[in-house]
C-alpha cells in the first residue's frame, strides 16, 4: 500500500490537496467540467478501501447516481478507472447483477445504486460502510434524497473508521434558484462540511489535452457566459431569451461552410400538432466536422383553417418534402426523429411507406435546451435562408423565452407559443449528440 500512496502526487492536482486530507465527514466537490473532481474522489475511495482491507477489515462503499440506468457508463467505470490507476485491477472482481465491484481478498465491495429507487436506498442492508458518493448530485430530484438515505448509511459505520465519509460531486446548474444551488448556500454554514470548487484551470499536471483546450477556447470565443457556466462552474442565471441568435449563422450555400467543411448525412426531425397546433419537419445536414445546417423546413399550421389536415393528409406531404430534400442533397438519411408521444402520424407514415420514425429520448426541457446551447456555443449551427427557415425556424427561436414568473424557481418553464421548430430542433440535437460532438459528461 505505501507504493500506491507514493504515486498519488502524480495523479492528483495540488488544488485537491485539502480535499484529500480533510477530516470533515461531508465533502462537496463542485465546479466546471474537466476539473477532474470525479477522478480525485474515485481514487480517494479506492485507496480508502485498500488501506482498510489491508489491515484485515471488510468495508463497503456506496456509489449513487440519479438513475440506475446511468450507473455503468459513469460512476461504475470511474471506480474501475481508479482501480486500474493504482495497479490493483487483479485484486478486484466485477458483478453485473447486482452491479458491484468486490475486493477478492477481503470481500470489501463497491455497491452501485440509482436514486430513482429511494426505497432501496432507505432500506439498505449493507453494513460496514466507510463512504458514500453521490456523483452528479445536482441531477437528484432534491436534497431529500440525501436527507432520507444518509442516516441509513451512517448507521452502518464500522469500528475501524471515525465516521462515514459522504462525497457529493456535481456541476452547478445555471439557475440560481435550482435546489442544489440553494442547498450549497445552506451547507456553507455547517461546520462538518468541506466545500471545494475546481475548474480545468486548476490542472497543473497537464491532464487536459491540447485538443480539449482548443475546444474550451472555442466555447469561450463563441459564448462567454456559456463557457463560464460549463467550464468555470459559475451560476450565470437563465435570462429571459433562451438562445443567442448571433450563434445561428446564415450561409447562402453549403460552399460557405467554414474550413471547407461539407455535409455527409441528412437527418429529419418532426414535431406534430395535427388540428391543435403546427406540424413541422426540418431537414438537417450533418457535416464532416460535426456542424449542423438547417437546410429547409416543412411547416403546416391549422390555425384559421376550416378543414384541418389529418395524418392521412400530412404523411404524403412530409414524404414529398423528404424526397425533395434528398433529391437536392443526395446524402445518406441516417435519422428520422419524432416526438415519442405522437402515434397517429407515425402509424400512418409506416402504413403508407414502411418507414418508422425514431422516438426521441426526452429529458427535462431545461436539459434539452442545455444541449442545444452547447452546440450553439461551439459555433456549429448554420442555416440556409429558405422561405420557411426565415418565416418559421429563425423567428420561433428568436421568440423562445423563459416564463419570467418561473425564473425564481427550481423548475423554470418556457412560454409555449410558436415553439414547434424549436422542439424538433431540440429532438435533433438530443438524438445527434455523438455526431455533433456535444460535450456532456
Amino acid at each position: 500500500m505505501p507504493d500506491i500512496v507514493l504515486h498519488t502526487k502524480d495523479m492528483i492536482n495540488p488544488h485537491f490537496a485539502k480535499l484529500w486530507r480533510t477530516d470533515k465527514p461531508e465533502v462537496i466537490a463542485k465546479g466546471g467540467r474537466g476539473s477532474f473532481k470525479s477522478s480525485v474522489i474515485s481514487l480517494k475511495l479506492v485507496l480508502m478501501m485498500l488501506k482498510l482491507a489491508g489491515k484485515g477489515n471488510k468495508v463497503n462503499v456506496i456509489c449513487v447516481r440519479e438513475n440506475a440506468n446511468n450507473l455503468r457508463d459513469s460512476i461504475y467505470n470511474q471506480i474501475l478507472w481508479a482501480i486500474d490507476m493504482v495497479n490493483s485491477e487483479g485484486e478486484f472482481r466485477t458483478y453485473a447483477s447486482p452491479l458491484k465491484i468486490e475486493h477478492i481478498a477481503s470481500g470489501s465491495t463497491f455497491y452501485f445504486y440509482g436514486a430513482d429507487n429511494p426505497r432501496k436506498l432507505k432500506s439498505n442492508t449493507v453494513g460496514n460502510i466507510i463512504a458514500v458518493w453521490y456523483e452528479e448530485a445536482a441531477n437528484m430530484k432534491s436534497f431529500e434524497v440525501f436527507d432520507t438515505a444518509n442516516p441509513t448509511f451512517i448507521r452502518q459505520k464500522p469500528a475501524c473508521v471515525d465516521n462515514v465519509k459522504i462525497f457529493y460531486s456535481y456541476n452547478p446548474p445555471k439557475n440560481p434558484y435550482d435546489w442544489v444551488n440553494e442547498w450549497i448556500d445552506k451547507k456553507k454554514l455547517e461546520q462538518d462540511v468541506f466545500i471545494d470548487h475546481s475548474t480545468y484551470l486548476n490542472d497543473e499536471l497537464g491532464f487536459t489535452t491540447n485538443q480539449q483546450l482548443r475546444m474550451i477556447e472555442n466555447y469561450k470565443a463563441n459564448d462567454y457566459d456559456y463557457y463560464r457556466w460549463l467550464y468555470l462552474g459559475e451560476v450565470v442565471g437563465l435570462g429571459t431569451s433562451i438562445y443567442d441568435m448571433d450563434l445561428f449563422h446564415q450561409i447562402n450555400s453549403l460552399d460557405e461552410l467554414p474550413e471547407n467543411d461539407h455535409v455527409v448525412m441528412l437527418k429529419f426531425s418532426a414535431d406534430v400538432g395535427h388540428s391543435v397546433s403546427a406540424t413541422t419537419v426540418s431537414c438537417y445536414g450533418i457535416t464532416y466536422q460535426r456542424r449542423v445546417v438547417v437546410l429547409d423546413t416543412y411547416y403546416y399550421s391549422p390555425v384559421g383553417q376550416a378543414n384541418k389536415k389529418s395524418p392521412s393528409d400530412l404523411a404524403p406531404e412530409i414524404y414529398e418534402f423528404i424526397n425533395r430534400m434528398y433529391q437536392q442533397y443526395p446524402f445518406a438519411i441516417t435519422g428520422m426523429i419524432m416526438d415519442s408521444a405522437e402515434q397517429a402520424l407515425r402509424n400512418e407514415y409506416h402504413k403508407r411507406y414502411g418507414v418508422d420514425w425514431k422516438n426521441v429520448r426526452k429529458l427535462k426541457n431545461v436539459d434539452m435546451i442545455d444541449r442545444v446551447q452547447n452546440v450553439l456555443a461551439q459555433g456549429k449551427v448554420f442555416y440556409l435562408p429558405t422561405k420557411n427557415n426565415l418565416k418559421y425556424f429563425i423567428p420561433e427561436h428568436q421568440k423562445y423565452q423563459w416564463e419570467e414568473k418561473t425564473l425564481q424557481s427550481d423548475d423554470p418553464k418556457v412560454i409555449k407559443v410558436d415553439d414547434h421548430t424549436v422542439d424538433q430542433f431540440k429532438y435533433l440535437v438530443r438524438e445527434s449528440e455523438q455526431e455533433l460532438g456535444v460535450s456532456w459528461s
